[in-house]
């Protein structure tokens, strides 16, 4: 054989090599998109449904829809189907903020009273980094208005609603910068800052500086919830009977009310992925992370959540605004985006997990080392009992009961393990009794502090002593505090009724579990007042009337 007859032979067979390694390839790709069809293929078509949309290397590998877009003219949904993405939202202000700040209009580190001086001076500065980072210590507006008896969906909000709701708050959740504490007021207030710098709605600037250059063509904001949108799905919640449609009716945007499909999202992902978005690329500051004043981690970047997922970087976000639900993620060094959204509030994201596992391989180090745990500190029954009872929780005013069971110190929940005199450590993280009470050390060395407090009474006489009429400047709402089947009944005309039952002396908890409440007295120890806590809005002050 001959040296040109000899390379021809070498290079059909690699010729071969390729062709057959990437005929395997397709295979494999295929068998993975087959599988996800199966994992879907539970919807059912006449019920609401779902959007997913699978891209690797910039390029989509997969996008489908199922179910309905509109029940009542049985539109199905499509790839096209415009949905609300939520709280995936968020990154798109954020954005807007680091192009404005990027184009030297604004700075991080700004006072937002600078632009917003109608929040209250709380005589410690809140910037435009702490609203990114949810660290400003903000009440979130809708968990106020929630407690005033108007909770989302009630009324028709706008952002101006909004700072008007926040600049009624008298007292901050948290210092800023002391906690990660998510509040929707932040990216609400990023919304009007935008306004307020560049004379444009966040609506126009998105569309102009973000959704045009990435070519994301059905994305929209909710800025006027009456506008007609062209393919929208219509938002749906499960009743006994049924659906009924559960639509966002408000016009408050920038911390949700993004209008997109899937597709959009994906292309959203590649173009600051790519280094598209800034320039020079504002990527890398939008996913720092971002430290507390304790300088432990805050793993929530600048709308983004911060993670590790099966040993690889992993870029996240979810929503839920009314029956729609969203989540985006991105796998940096899979190069592996996923964008799904849904128009009915029981969509099942364990699917969207199921599709994860199928695309991700695992990457996590098994084989860690073994710690060993501190020695338990011997303390018999009679020395832990001294550590039983109720304690308020210094930041928001719950209580919590410490108790014996089998000779353990626990709550309802955690079991106190003794590691020295006065020291315990409690699902990985400590408890450090002294004469008021215990401070309780989160993971990211958080401190808490448990006041001791006096047991809750139990008689009729004890409860009637907390009824009245309770009015509070900051929800601009009204509490009728009545005795009702042997219950204190929180009232908000004319049928809000929410029972509260004794925690502590003077503490209380609703019967839906949401709420904290403890009465504060005066210097003659006359019940002067209530405070109320929910998830996202602390200390909440009613003043007694009557």
């Amino acid at each position: 054989m001959d040296h040109s007859a000899f390379c021809m032979k070498k290079l059909f067979v690699f010729i071969t090599f390729l062709l057959i390694s990437s005929f395997a390839q397709a295979q494999t790709l295929q068998d993975t998109l087959t599988q996800i069809d199966k994992i879907f293929s539970a919807c059912k078509p006449q019920n609401p449904g779902y959007e997913l949309a699978i891209s690797r290397n910039g390029v989509i590998i997969y996008s489908k829809a199922w179910g309905m877009a509109d029940l009542e003219h049985q539109v199905p949904l499509t790839p096209v189907s415009v949905t609300e993405a939520g709280s995936v939202s968020k990154q798109f202000t954020a954005a807007a903020i680091l192009l404005l700040a990027q184009q030297g209009k604004l700075s991080l580190n700004d006072d937002i009273r600078k632009y917003l001086p109608e929040i209250p001076d709380y005589s410690t500065v809140i910037r435009i980094s702490n609203l990114l980072h949810h660290t400003s210590g903000l009440r979130d507006w809708g968990s106020v208005m929630d407690i005033a008896g108007w909770p989302r969906s009630t009324k028709t909000y706008s952002n101006d609603d909004v700072l008007y709701i926040v600049s009624h708050q008298k007292a901050l959740n948290n210092k800023p910068g002391d906690e990660f504490i998510y509040s929707n007021s932040n990216f609400n207030l990023q919304a009007l800052i935008v306004k307020r710098i560049t004379g444009m709605e966040l609506a126009e600037f998105t569309r102009k500086y973000i959704f045009e250059p990435a070519g994301m063509t059905h994305t929209q904001w909710r800025d006027n919830f009456k506008r007609i949108v062209l393919n929208r799905a219509i938002a749906y919640h499960t009743t006994d009977t049924g659906y009924e449609t559960d639509m966002p009716n408000e016009n408050a945007y920038g911390n949700g009310g993004l209008l997109t499909t899937a597709e959009d999202l994906l292309k959203w992902n590649e173009y600051y992925w790519g280094g598209k978005f800034g320039s020079p690329s504002l990527l890398s500051q939008q996913i720092a992370i971002d430290h507390l004043n304790s300088g432990a981690e805050n793993a929530y970047g600048m709308g983004l959540f911060i993670q590790k997922h099966r040993g690889w970087d992993y870029i996240f976000h979810d929503g839920a605004t009314a029956g729609y639900r969203s989540l985006l993620f991105h796998y940096p060094q899979l190069h592996l985006s996923v964008a799904f959204l849904s128009n009915v509030s029981n969509a099942d994201l364990s699917l969207v997990r199921r599709v994860e596992d199928l695309l991700v391989p695992d990457n996590e180090k098994h084989s860690s080392p073994k710690t060993t745990p501190a020695k338990t500190y011997p303390i018999s029954p009679g020395q832990l009992k001294v550590f039983t009872g109720w304690y308020q929780n210094s930041k928001n005013g719950s209580g919590t009961q410490l108790m014996l069971k089998n000779d353990t110190l626990c709550t309802a929940r955690f079991k106190f393990r003794p590691v020295g005199h006065n020291s315990f450590s409690v699902n990985g993280e400590q408890a450090l009794f002294n004469d008021k009470g215990f401070i309780h050390i989160s993971k990211t060395k958080d401190t808490t502090l448990y006041k001791k407090v006096k047991e809750p009474g139990s008689s009729e006489d004890y409860l009637k002593a907390y009824t009245g009429v309770y009015y509070s400047s900051e929800t601009e709402s009204k509490y009728t505090v009545i005795l009702q089947n042997g219950k204190l009944t929180l009232h908000i005309a004319p049928v809000n009724n929410q029972s509260i039952s004794p925690t502590y002396y003077d503490g209380f908890k609703s019967a839906d579990g949401g709420a904290d409440i403890y009465f504060t007295r005066d210097t003659s120890d006359k019940i002067n007042g209530f405070k109320i806590s929910v998830n996202r809005a602390r200390n909440v002050t009613f003043v007694k009337m009557q």
